[in-house]
């Protein structure tokens, strides 16, 4: 399994691939568009992390700039119905910060920004990715992320307040997007009714 590569950039394309040399071996690489324009010029030294996706008709390696961006990738790929290229496209949208606050907020809208993901896949996608990102229930109508920096106790204890107040989860999340991320619980959750007022 090649878990990482570092050596010398060669090539990169917009199609979404670079090729890095490493000890005179010229390695090929799927990555996120965004990724490759980030990751240098060719000839410049680059360290990615990989995944290997092995088929019966190929083997396709796919590189990340991060060991997180590579384990929600490979959290995707453990999803029902979801290959490598969705997976792929998926986090090219969402980084793994933002992937995981969408399924912590059950943010319905993040998921199906991304091509090729509908409603049904995207509330698919919130439930399995739960524990696959290590995003765990908390109480009702609620989740909370135990990795990565979604879900702070404010939020989570904002999210309780609203559930409890009677409003639907996609509300929640349509107003827990418009707030800061930190603050007072009661200062949040009076911002969070004033802009829930107006949205009524």
């Amino acid at each position: 399994m090649i878990g990482s590569l570092r050596g010398t950039l060669v090539d990169r394309s917009a199609r979404g691939e670079v090729v890095i040399e490493v000890a005179g071996v010229g390695y090929r690489a799927a990555m996120a568009p965004a990724a490759v324009a980030a990751i240098g010029r060719p000839g410049s030294t680059v360290m990615v992390h990989t995944h290997l996706h092995v088929r019966e008709d190929a083997l396709t390696l796919y590189a990340f700039p991060t060991n997180d961006d590579r384990d929600c990738f490979e959290a995707l790929l453990g999803a029902h119905g979801v290959g490598p290229a969705l997976a792929l496209a998926i986090v090219s949208v969402h980084g793994p910060a933002e992937l995981r606050r969408a399924v912590a907020d059950g943010d319905l809208d993040a998921l199906t920004m991304v091509p090729g993901v509908g409603r049904k896949t995207a509330a698919r996608l919130l439930i399995e990715l739960k524990s696959r990102l290590d995003v765990v229930d908390v109480g009702p109508g609620t989740v909370a992320a135990v990795n990565g920096d979604a879900g702070p106790s404010a939020r989570r204890d904002l999210r309780e307040a609203l559930v409890g107040l009677g409003y639907e989860a996609d509300e929640i999340g349509a107003v827990l997007r418009e707030l800061p991320a930190e603050g007072e619980v009661e200062d949040l959750l009076r911002n969070a009714l004033r802009l829930l007022t107006a949205a009524r």
